[in-house]
């Protein structure tokens, strides 16, 4: 057997109070979705089994064995949510939510080989014939849904979630118009779910820094010219992530279980105390709502 293991996790989802922890961000769930998806698509679903009734909610268990039989068409993302997309009546997709430490690994399997041992912490895995689809979670923060293609613009777990940064809509103007009155900080601007997706700490940190904005400012008082450069940067930052397969702090590992190597990138996250890279200032850390922010003290405004 050659196995492939493709695993991630992710923060809990927005409606849910995170840990105060350092969790994977939208890179490390892309790079998981990139590298599951050749394995899945065009490939039948088979088999579906559960070991437990529930995760962070009930697995809806009917639904998810109406889905054997069906031909996976696709892996997308939605934020930091994977949706795994199926044919036949309703279009209906597998909603993943890979939780803190949740992983999800895709073994390929020669021939009849058989299915290998249930793993500890596994509760759920799809059968694809030569692919098999098995979700480890030691916390259980992880979570699982059915829904057909056109309820999941609705759905609970995604109605709420705003503007994906990587795609179009996602500019200076935007951040210009959601940030007018707002109080908040620019780093909690950019973590808002309901406004931006996918971009967590680490990102936002850095998002900053190559920006030259100081991520504690008020981000009522963004002006365009920064609101531009700031958009730029969020962008750069997760292209550059995604790339180099994601950040590799406690938990995540991507594609194969390789760590992934943008940590070697960052700029000030996890840098206190350090000399900035681009000014030689001295890096700053606050904890704001339990998690710890950066930034150049000589070089950010």
């Amino acid at each position: 057997m050659v196995a492939m293991r493709l695993l991630a996790a992710s923060s809990s989802p927005a409606t849910c109070a995170a840990p105060a922890a350092t969790v994977p961000e939208l890179p490390e769930v892309e790079t998981v979705r990139a590298g599951a998806e050749p394995h899945l698509r065009g490939r039948r679903l088979r088999r579906y089994e559960q070991t437990r009734p529930d995760l962070r909610w009930p697995l809806p268990e009917a639904a998810l064995r109406a889905l054997v039989g069906r031909t996976c068409t696709a892996v997308e993302r939605r934020s930091k949510y994977l949706l795994l997309r199926f044919d036949g009546a309703g279009a209906p997709a597998a909603i993943v939510h890979l939780g803190m430490t949740g992983r999800l690994l895709v073994d390929a399997l020669a021939g009849t080989t058989p299915r290998p041992e249930w793993r500890k912490h596994e509760h759920w895995r799809m059968d694809f014939g030569d692919r098999l689809v098995r979700f480890v979670d030691p916390r259980r923060f992880g979570a699982l849904d059915v829904a057909d293609a056109a309820d999941l613009p609705t759905h609970p777990l995604l109605a709420a979630l705003g503007q994906e940064p990587l795609q179009p809509g996602f500019d200076g103007a935007f951040l210009r118009r959601v940030s007018r009155g707002k109080k908040a900080n620019v780093k909690a601007l950019l973590m808002d779910g309901r406004i931006l997706v996918g971009v967590g700490n680490i990102y936002a940190s850095e998002a900053c820094w190559r920006a030259r904005v100081r991520p504690r400012r008020a981000a009522g008082s963004l002006t365009l010219a920064e609101c531009d450069a700031l958009a730029a940067a969020v962008r750069e930052v997760l292209a550059a992530a995604i790339a180099a397969g994601g950040t590799s702090f406690r938990d995540y590992v991507g594609v194969d279980e390789d760590a992934g190597f943008f940590a070697r990138e960052l700029a000030v996250y996890e840098r206190a105390d350090r000399p900035c890279p681009r000014c030689g200032a001295t890096i700053k850390r606050a904890v704001d709502s339990g998690r710890s922010t950066y930034w150049c003290s000589g070089c950010q405004r």
